[in-house]
């Protein structure tokens, strides 16, 4: 099985990937903390460094691309410094960022995390604080990126959604070019907003979205199998519905066989769980287009995800280091 998976890494690679979604940069200010305030009980840190990564649905794009394969972002930002840092880290990671459109009016979306650094432990976050807009996008730049993503439509492999509740991805976004894909492969990562998502080929969310939606507890592995067969009918999904469950895995239902469970790699030394679903989704999109089954597809999918908890921060896997940790697994 497991031998298996490893052949599939290659296979990863030379896609291309629309992603669309809300974007994010994430913004790490380390300091070392150095005495209390007076003027607070907080600790003074005294600046040490700085670091940018992209976030939200600009993380799926970079582990696309750090993979071997061609992500082409899709999202809004707004005409400012923090803008301009995105569309940087991106170009930097190799992402194109031609559909990445502005708006004057709104700012991007920032999340600033405040670290202390404590000699040789791992860098402790004590505060954070999000700039964003709440307000709807406005409706002319959302009918130009509908328009970049047909107009891009049909020289990809696969649309995904990275669904953050920023605004971006509205029904009437995901209604029309659902209608228009002929086919294609659609996934995406819904965290809780799961009817928008009806007749997509895969559709991901975590465990404690899927309890929210259906209103109910979910402790064990029969009760998720149940779940994730009732989520997959009820959004009529052509492929498969998977509901990530941490360190115990993944279940996944699909059409005319039973919810198979899909056990996750142990790991013992986990940092920082900040962007594991992003790199999951990223994963299985890609393995569906290459041509695996559903089910490892969430397999390598959860073996990425384990190399991502282990550090701090959004990470992405290299088909170097998936492999050695299959490897590592078998």
């Amino acid at each position: 099985m497991l031998h298996q998976l490893i052949q599939w890494v290659t296979a990863l690679a030379n896609h291309k990937i629309i992603v669309i979604g809300d974007v994010i940069l994430d913004e790490y200010v380390y300091g070392n903390p150095t005495r209390m305030s007076r003027e607070a009980p907080i600790p003074v840190l005294e600046f040490e460094s700085r670091r940018l990564i992209p976030g939200g649905a600009a993380n799926p794009a970079t582990n696309i691309v750090a993979m071997g394969s061609q992500a082409l972002q899709v999202g809004l930002i707004g005409e400012d410094e923090a803008g301009v840092n995105l569309r940087k880290v991106l170009d930097k990671d190799g992402v194109d960022t031609s559909g990445l459109f502005s708006d004057a009016t709104r700012p991007t979306t920032l999340k600033s995390r405040m670290m202390a650094q404590m000699g040789l432990r791992f860098p402790q976050q004590i505060a954070r604080m999000d700039t964003l807009s709440r307000k709807p996008v406005n409706t002319q730049i959302s009918t130009q990126i509908q328009a970049w993503v047909l107009q891009h439509l049909h020289t990809t492999d696969a649309i995904l959604f990275s669904d953050y509740h920023g605004g971006l991805i509205t029904s009437d976004l995901v209604n029309t070019l659902r209608s228009q894909t002929n086919g294609a492969v659609l996934t995406a990562d819904a965290q809780g907003n799961l009817e928008k998502y009806t007749g997509f080929t895969l559709v991901k969310c975590n465990a404690d979205d899927a309890q929210t939606y259906l209103g109910r507890d979910l402790d064990t592995d029969e009760n998720f199998a149940k779940a994730a067969c009732e989520l997959f009918v009820q959004l009529q999904l052509k492929g498969g519905m998977v509901i990530t469950r941490g360190s115990d895995g993944a279940t996944l239902a699909q059409s005319g066989i039973s919810a198979q469970h899909c056990p996750a790699p142990t790991v013992s030394d986990v940092y920082d769980t900040v962007g594991a679903g992003d790199t999951a989704i990223a994963v299985m999109t890609l393995a569906l287009v290459a041509g695996t089954s559903y089910r490892d597809a969430v397999m390598l999918a959860n073996t990425a995800s384990g190399l991502v908890v282990r550090r701090f921060g959004n990470y992405t896997p290299t088909p170097e280091e998936l492999t050695q940790a299959l490897q590592a697994w078998e």
